[in-house]
């Protein structure tokens, strides 16, 4: 079960909707090897709430596009409980999408995929890692039948 919470002045209309939504996430979960449903809380926020919980919680003074807040440590998971939550900054993601070229949808639902790949415990910082989650998220997002975020390093693998 996916749990979608949009904030108050954040207009549905620009939003994918739900189904999408839940594709990506099914998406993520397909290529780390999770074939079970899971529940998670996807939250779409304004960019001063983001701040403020990047702030609280990462000690980071400013707005990002997307934070996830896992209730599991892994390696086991247990999918009958929630794997966590995920926070977008709604128009942060929207103007960086701009920035970017891409289109907020897309762009949008590439950072579930990221945010999920996180809650079932998969990281980027060191460069190993980096290149696996990448490779993860170029593939969920061509299962998807979206362009591939990372360009040709990654489109056969």
């Amino acid at each position: 079960m996916i749990d979608i919470i949009v904030d108050d002045g954040i207009p549905l209309a620009e939003l994918p909707d739900g189904a999408l939504l839940r594709q990506a996430v099914a998406a993520a979960c397909s290529v780390a090897g999770v074939s079970r449903r899971v529940t998670l809380c996807l939250r779409l926020e304004d960019d001063s709430a983001v701040h403020e919980l990047n702030r609280q919680w990462r000690d980071t003074d400013t707005v990002t596009d997307v934070l996830s807040f896992p209730m599991q440590e892994g390696p086991d998971l247990h999918f009958d409980e929630p794997l966590g939550d995920i926070i977008l900054a709604w128009p942060f993601v929207k103007c960086e999408a701009e920035r970017l070229g891409l289109k907020t949808g897309d762009h949008m639902l590439h950072l579930i995929i990221h945010a999920v790949l996180h809650l079932l415990g998969h990281d980027h910082a060191e460069d190993g890692q980096a290149h696996r989650m990448q490779t993860m998220e170029s593939r969920a997002m061509r299962a998807l039948g979206l362009r591939d975020p990372y360009g040709e390093e990654h489109a056969h693998v």
